[in-house]
Order: C-alpha cells, then sequence, then structure tokens
C-alpha cells in the first residue's frame, strides 16, 4: 500500500498487548505509562555484554580519526524529531534485520549509537523502524521491512534493510526515509524520519532532485553512506534523545 495519506495524519490509538513493546511505544498519543515501562523492564531490555557489542561504523571512523560526513558528531544537540506518518504498526517483530522473502531493493546496512543530551551511550533502548519497499509499498498486512530492537550494553545498533523507495500520491512527493521511533527506558519518545544523501544511487532515482522537492525533509537527519561495495551500501547514523520529559 503506498503512503498516500499526510504524514501529519494521527494513527488510531490502540492498546498495547502486555510484555510487548507497546510496553515502551504507543502509537497515537505516543503515552508510556510507568506500568508498561515495568514490563517492558523485566526481559525486553536484556542485552549483550560490552565484550560481545561489534565496533560500529561511525566508532571505527573516529578511532580512525576520519570524518563522518552529514552525521554530526554528539554536541548535545538532539535529533530533530519529525511526523509520525499513517501507515505506523504496532507488535512488530524483534529484529536487526528487515530484509524478508520478496525484498529486491539496494541493500544498506546501517550502524550508529543513541547518546542522551550528555553523549553518554543508552543502553537498552528501543528502536523502532518502518519504511516502504524497492516500489514505494508500505506492508500493511503484515511486517515486511518493519521491526524493532534494543540498543547493546554500548548503546549501538545495527539495521539491515534496503533503500527505500520514492512515491507519489494525492499529497505530494517523498523523497525515499526510513520512519523511526526511539525511546530510552522511561523517557519520552523520539519520532522522526532518517533521508539519504544527494549521490544515492538506487533504482535509477535522482536523489538529489527527490530531496530538493520533499517539503517534510529535514537534512540533518541524513544518513551518512559509504560504498557501495558489492551492492551493499554502508550507512551511520547517531541519534542524541532525551531521556526526561521537559
Amino acid at each position: 500500500m503506498r503512503d498516500d495519506h499526510p504524514e501529519s495524519a494521527p494513527g488510531a490509538v490502540r492498546e498495547p498487548r502486555p510484555g510487548s513493546r507497546r510496553s515502551f511505544i504507543r502509537t497515537g498519543s505516543i503515552t508510556v505509562t510507568a506500568a508498561a515501562l515495568g514490563a517492558a523492564g523485566a526481559s525486553a531490555l536484556a542485552v549483550p555484554s560490552a565484550a560481545a557489542a561489534p565496533m560500529t561504523a561511525v566508532e571505527a571512523a573516529r578511532r580512525a580519526g576520519r570524518p563522518i560526513a552529514l552525521t554530526p558528531a554528539c554536541d548535545g544537540h538532539e535529533t530533530p524529531a519529525a511526523m509520525e506518518g499513517p501507515l505506523f504498526k504496532p507488535e512488530t517483530p524483534e529484529r536487526t534485520d528487515l530484509i524478508t522473502p520478496g525484498i529486491k531493493g539496494v541493500e544498506v546496512v546501517m550502524t550508529g549509537t543513541v547518546y542522551d543530551a550528555a553523549c553518554r551511550p543508552l543502553p537498552g533502548t528501543l528502536i523502532d523502524f518502518w519504511q516502504c519497499d524497492q516500489n514505494g509499498d508500505y506492508d500493511t498486512a503484515g511486517f515486511s521491512l518493519r521491526g524493532h530492537q534494543y540498543t547493546t550494553a554500548r548503546g549501538t545498533y545495527r539495521l539491515r534493510t534496503i533503500i527505500p523507495r520514492d512515491y507519489a500520491g494525492r499529497w505530494g512527493t517523498r523523497a525515499p526515509h526510513i520512519h523511526t521511533m526511539v525511546q530510552t527506558p522511561g523517557g519520552p519518545v523520539l519520532i522522526t524520519q532518517l533521508y539519504f544523501p544527494d549521490d544515492t544511487r538506487a533504482y535509477g532515482r535522482d536523489f538529489a532532485a527527490l530531496n530538493a522537492a520533499d517539503t517534510i525533509i529535514n537534512r540533518a537527519c541524513t544518513i551518512a553512506l559509504t560504498g557501495p561495495t558489492d551492492g551493499v551500501y554502508a550507512g551511520a547514523f547517531d541519534f542524541v534523545i532525551k531521556t526526561t520529559a521537559p
């Protein structure tokens, strides 16, 4: 199904199932209750040991002294928020790989770290991703290209997915983007959208023109890309989020 509805359209409020990942995030009002957070904390926040956490592309580049183009270093400035859109779905699978049978797009492996405003990594942070496919369609019947995960003990994440296609509908043209919700336990929810650099090569599309025509795009939320190598892009994006309500 194509996302030809206004990005500002509110989603229907759904009650979470006990112990589900909706215990962290609620669609619609995005109100998080203390009871829900308690249910999630018992099991969902188990994270691997620091020794087992792999080094992300961002960390490797920083240790080597290489700049990460387009992805700002953590300076305490929060990642800009964006509209949720009408096609969020609760109860997604917990997984780091969103590529399922039938998905044939240009692959990207994205890594990064979630920080607080003091630039401290945030382990156990929930990150929810959803996007359209190589044809510009969202899966509204199932959970293709939808999933959530929790950051490691070092606050890092890794996502294998595809570069989404642009699409046009009654409400205008959208550049390729990935919807994201990020929340540390007990903290407010960040809803944002991640975009791709102008020189991205996928599906024969002109990403520079698509980005320029998108009236919602925020260039501060551009993923840093390298490659492609053997047809696969490497992406990097760090999030900076609030941990307490204002």
